[in-house]
C-alpha cells in the first residue's frame, strides 16, 4: 500500500511540475509582450512602413497595418482585426517567431467605404494590445 502511495505521489509530481512551468512561461510571455510600433500605412517595403498616416483617400485601394512586437519568448500568434465603423471586416492571425518581430496585414479598401476605421492588434489570449484609428475620406 505504501508503494502504491509513493508511486502515485511521484507520478503526480512528474505531471504537475512540467505543467506549472508551462503556465509560468505563458504568464511571463503575455506580461512581457509589447507593441513597439504599430501604424497604418499604404505599403510595407523592405520591412518598413511607407505612407504612414491616419487619414487616406478612398482611392488608396489598399492599406497595411504594420506592427513590431518585442518580448515574445516562444513562437506565438497575434491578430489584426480590421473594423469599418463597428463592423468587423477582416481578421488575420500572424506569427511572432522571435523576441523582436515585425509583421503586417493588408486590407483592400473599396471606394465607397468612407468613414471611420480602426484595427485592433490582439495578443495571443485575445487581449487588445493596441487600437489604431484612421479615416477614409471621399
Amino acid at each position: 500500500m505504501k508503494r502504491l502511495f509513493y508511486f502515485l505521489l511521484v507520478l503526480i509530481a512528474l505531471i504537475t511540475i512540467p505543467l506549472s512551468q508551462a503556465v509560468t512561461i505563458k504568464a511571463r510571455e503575455t506580461a512581457s509582450l509589447e507593441v513597439v510600433t504599430s501604424v497604418i500605412c499604404e505599403d510595407v517595403i523592405d520591412r518598413k512602413p511607407v505612407g504612414v498616416g491616419n487619414s487616406f483617400e478612398a482611392s488608396v485601394g489598399k492599406l497595411c497595418c504594420f506592427t513590431k512586437i518585442t518580448g515574445a519568448y516562444s513562437h506565438i500568434e497575434i491578430s489584426h482585426v480590421w473594423y469599418f465603423g463597428d463592423t468587423e471586416r477582416f481578421k488575420i492571425n500572424l506569427p511572432v517567431k522571435s523576441s523582436s518581430w515585425r509583421t503586417y496585414s493588408s486590407k483592400k479598401i473599396q471606394a465607397h467605404e468612407t468613414g471611420d476605421w480602426h484595427v485592433d492588434v490582439l495578443g495571443p489570449e485575445g487581449e487588445v494590445l493596441r487600437t489604431l484609428h484612421f479615416k477614409i475620406t471621399p
